[in-house]
């Protein structure tokens, strides 16, 4: 990768806070007291800007320290669904390019606009979702990481759903990247991810660092993970 064509650089992670759901922070030590300052973490493992691992919904599924590092650069098409409306379903023609000439191993971010309603009811109780004729597309294309701006792939308040989108996805080896945010600040129609989770032991899913680089060429020049 040449770093010289990178033009922006977009952090697509939503920073937590006081009074964020699921998200806790303790003062731990305090500079006049104790001699430095330090913090208490607690958070639900799919809070905010998160990653998914397979045991998250697959009873002998793997979990988030299996997958290799390789897993989290990837090239990722942006496609622009900004049209969906409340409960909305997305399918696979709306991926307009990405749908001929996505290449396996690369990656997938439907920019919805969704995270501008984060603190809303809507946010989780209407999310729009995909499709499970998407989820399987996203399998026999060998997607890499699958972004999304809702809190889930999939309809949070539907057992019956979430689970089995979650599965097609998990079992097919397509990782979700849920609660994205700053979509809309893309200009490409493909850039290079880069996405970090917290490497946690037997973890089923981790809050993850999720940022977008750009280049004049689309990161056409940018090289991939390619499963095996």
């Amino acid at each position: 990768m040449n770093t010289q064509n990178v033009v922006r650089v977009v952090d697509l992670t939503r920073p937590f806070g006081q009074g964020f759901p699921g998200f806790d922070k303790k003062i731990a030590k305090e500079l006049p007291a104790d001699g430095w300052n330090a913090s208490s973490l607690n958070f639900y493992s799919h809070a905010g800007t998160h990653m998914d691992a397979p045991v998250h919904f697959l009873a002998d599924g793997a979990t988030l320290e299996h997958y290799p590092p390789g897993r989290f650069l990837s090239q990722a098409w942006v496609v622009d669904v900004t049209w969906v409306n409340e409960k909305s379903i997305i399918d696979i023609a709306h991926l307009g390019d990405a749908s001929r000439y996505h290449k396996p191993g690369q990656s997938l971010l439907l920019k919805t606009g969704w995270s501008s309603r984060f603190g809303r009811p809507e946010y989780r109780e209407s999310l729009p979702r995909i499709a499970p004729s998407l989820a399987h597309w996203c399998v026999d294309r060998k997607v890499n990481l699958l972004g999304v701006e809702p809190p889930s792939v999939a309809d949070v308040q539907n057992l019956a759903e979430v689970t089995v989108i979650h599965q097609i996805l998990l079992e097919g080896g397509v990782i979700p990247l849920e609660g994205l945010v700053n979509l809309d600040q893309l200009s490409t129609s493909k850039v290079f991810l880069i996405a970090l989770p917290l490497l946690i032991e037997g973890g089923d899913g981790a809050p993850a660092r999720v940022i977008a680089l750009e280049t004049p060429e689309s990161a056409n020049d940018f090289p991939y993970y390619l499963p095996a």
